[in-house]
């Protein structure tokens, strides 16, 4: 039991003095006395009170009875001898905001960043994230038992054609297996036509190997362009790292399948992470197309000027974007579709130690990167900055601000209060033709197949998108927009409109939007929290 956070400068309503319970199990605290400097100043705890375990309890100090708090004071919690001291905490003038142990707990006291009156405090550096926009409930949507344990990466593709749903991609990291499922009646199920009724397991080109899959997407060409797979290994050799986005046709009915072309990114990675674990690769994927990419200004980090899709023939319509486990970072990528070709287009920065999936939704224009319970469920929202903005520093520690014309988390929200704390490793978001009364379905994959099921479901805003003002067309970097010998200026031929990047995480305490999400949500603050510097530990097949 320990004093938590004081506030002594007229607070809400009065001066209070929070107490936090660090243990196991609840502790009565009925007649526990609390006292200011001054012995003869005394308030006791209410008889019956008890704090639960990691809960928490403000007193208001100043009322009847009780006592102020003064600039230079101190908050005391004795037994109920009212001699035996518990713990206390002494200060030499107001507060700001407040004075808190940071950690949250456990920690020293320090000046918060603000008032969290029964609630974990608000720490300088904290993380600070929003709440999940859309509706709060979550449902298993998969048979109990069918799928097992590590079913990894999801995508969908645009299927509907009056059905009422789409095409759910997903594959299993072990062994590697690529299920093309359907829904009905609420439950995700494998089609049975074509020889999916159990899933396709996957190969590398020569027939051979047990692709660990962990992540799934699919181009603008939907399935017929083929279905991209990014893998950490070959679990057949299970202690060497294979970090590969590998391509496969899906066309035909057997039931194995085997690459049509491998991009193996581990000669580029080891600039970044010299030896990357077999067990510490590649997770999510996924695409952007070129022209939402050219539309925001989304400048290339290989050449320094804005993006020119032409600078790299025959890489298809768009980039790949890759999640590496090992660092948290993200990776984008031209792929060259019949030479194999390997070009790095940017590094991004999630604020994450590790990824477990990407998903970019084109109807926000937004990416997301989504760890697991490593990190409580969070998922990171990230945009291209604006040409005319830049990056908020104060996202996260781990997120530095951006230049204009790079990818830069705009906020990180929590999982819906309905999902439980689970090892999900797959994430998709529906496409907007599943849209009812606002929001759509986004469906998550447990690795661990909690309670026997793999998938859960929920609803997202669709935020469709709204008019906005038009504003100059992407400027190449280094350019000044306003001399009229650059063309990029606002009266230049040839300017688009952009609808700009996010305004960033918003601060302790405020409600700011969610980038293409602040015209349909006002956010609720969700509190802030540290993102836990602990790792997975995988069984053999993960």
């Amino acid at each position: 039991m320990r004093i938590n956070e004081v506030e002594s400068s007229g607070g809400d309503p009065v001066d209070w003095i929070e107490l936090v319970n660090n243990g196991a199990e609840p502790v009565d605290v009925s007649g526990m006395i609390l006292k200011d400097d001054n012995d003869a100043r005394t308030l006791a705890i209410a008889s019956g009170t008890t704090i639960a375990a990691g809960g928490y309890l403000a007193v208001d100090v100043d009322v009847d009875g009780g006592f102020g708090l003064g600039g230079a004071d101190s908050a005391r919690l004795f037994d109920t001898d009212g001699t035996t001291l518990i713990d206390g905490y002494s200060w030499t003038e107001h507060a700001a905001t407040s004075y808190g142990r940071c950690p949250d707990g456990t920690g020293e006291f320090a000046l918060t960043t603000a008032p969290t009156k029964g609630a974990t405090n608000a720490c300088d550096g904290d993380l600070v994230t929003e709440a999940w926009p859309g509706g709060e409930t979550v449902s298993t949507v998969d048979e109990a038992g069918y799928f097992g344990t590590n079913m990894s990466g999801l995508a969908f593709e645009d299927t509907d054609e009056g059905s009422g749903t789409d095409t759910l991609w997903a594959v299993k990291n072990g062994p590697g297996t690529l299920y093309r499922l359907e829904n009905t009646d609420g439950t995700w199920a494998p089609v049975t036509d074509a020889g999916w009724a159990d899933g396709k397991t996957l190969h590398y080109a020569d027939g051979t190997g047990d692709v660990d899959a962990e992540g799934v997407a699919l181009t603008d060409a939907g399935a017929d362009g083929g279905i991209f797979v990014s893998t950490e290994r070959n679990n057949a050799v299970s202690g060497t790292s294979r970090p590969s986005v590998i391509r496969y046709d899906v066309g035909g009915t057997g039931t194995e399948i085997s690459a049509t072309r491998e991009w193996n990114l581990a000669a580029d990675l080891a600039t970044d992470v010299p030896t990357i674990g077999a067990n510490a690769g590649l997770e999510g994927i996924a695409w952007i197309p070129d022209a939402d990419l050219v539309a925001k200004g989304f400048v290339d980090e290989s050449t320094g000027a804005l993006y020119d899709p032409a600078d790299y023939p025959g890489h298809g319509g768009g980039l790949f974007v890759v999640g590496l486990e090992a660092n948290g970072s993200l990776y984008v990528y031209a792929l060259g579709q019949e030479t194999g070709d390997i070009t790095r287009i940017a590094t991004v920065a999630s604020g994450f130690l590790s990824i477990m999936d990407l998903e970019y939704d084109p109807a926000t224009d937004e990416l997301w990167a989504v760890c697991d319970d490593t990190c409580d469920g969070r998922s990171a929202v990230l945009d291209v900055v604006g040409t005319d903005s830049a990056a908020d520093a104060d996202t996260a520690d781990a997120v530095a601000a951006a230049a204009p014309g790079a990818f830069a988390v705009e906020t990180v929200v929590e999982r819906p209060a309905g999902m439980p704390n689970v090892n999900n490793e797959g994430f998709a978001i529906a496409p907007n033709d599943q849209c009812s009364d606002g929001v759509k379905p986004v469906v998550w994959s447990d690795d661990n197949g909690t309670d026997g099921f793999s998938l859960r479901e929920g609803t997202i805003l669709c935020t469709l998108d709204e008019p906005t003002e038009p504003t100059p067309g992407p400027t190449d970097p280094g350019t000044d927009p306003s001399d009229p010998d650059t063309g990029a200026g606002p009266d230049a031929p040839g300017t688009g409109t952009d609808a700009g990047a996010g305004d960033g995480l918003a601060v302790t305490g405020a409600a700011e939007p969610i980038g293409a999400l602040a015209a349909a949500l006002v956010l609720l603050l969700a509190g802030a929290a540290v993102v836990v510097a602990r790792r997975r530990s995988h069984g053999a097949a993960e």
